[in-house]
């Protein structure tokens, strides 16, 4: 399996994030996790942030990126961890995101058809990295931002 991605194994069941819980009503069951995990999932606050983000091109980049790290500060501002989390997760996909785009055309990382051979890199668009410096830039602040770090540490203290 190696080289090949790691959503052809993937298994729901042991996935700690579910998409049936409210987590700003329990946010008990949030769980930090690795990176951009559980963005895609964690209501409401993937439909609050989700709306917003978007990278086609350095502008439209530009515009989201302030849009989500304006939310992020919301909800730092009403000590709302599981929002400022999933906010700097969002900025930090719109890195990574933007970033496959520059490396691989059209996104595509690995050929399905050939036994999931990773493409040929150095195909995609350079818009896509100016963007994906964009949205880098205020991950990085939002990551940063002492608050929302003093937040982090003591949630993964106490909730994991």
């Amino acid at each position: 399996m190696a080289g090949k991605p790691s959503y052809l194994n993937f298994n729901n069941a042991d996935y700690p994030w579910k998409p049936d819980i409210d987590y700003r009503a329990e946010p008990e069951k949030y769980r930090v996790g690795k990176g951009e995990q559980g963005v895609l999932i964690c209501e409401p606050y993937k439909s609050e942030i989700g709306q917003y983000w978007r990278f086609k091109t350095p502008a439209i980049a530009e515009e989201s990126s302030q849009k989500i790290y304006s939310l992020f500060l919301s909800y730092l501002a009403e000590d709302d961890f599981v929002g400022a989390d999933m906010a700097r997760k969002y900025l930090q996909m719109g890195y990574t995101r933007a970033r496959r785009y520059a490396n691989y055309k059209g996104g595509k990382k690995y050929d399905e058809q050939n036994n999931y051979a990773q493409l040929e890199r150095g195909t995609g668009e350079t818009e896509k990295a100016i963007a994906a410096q964009i949205f880098y830039k205020l991950y990085k602040r939002a990551e940063a931002t002492p608050a929302y770090k003093a937040m982090k540490t003591a949630w993964k203290k106490d909730k994991g």
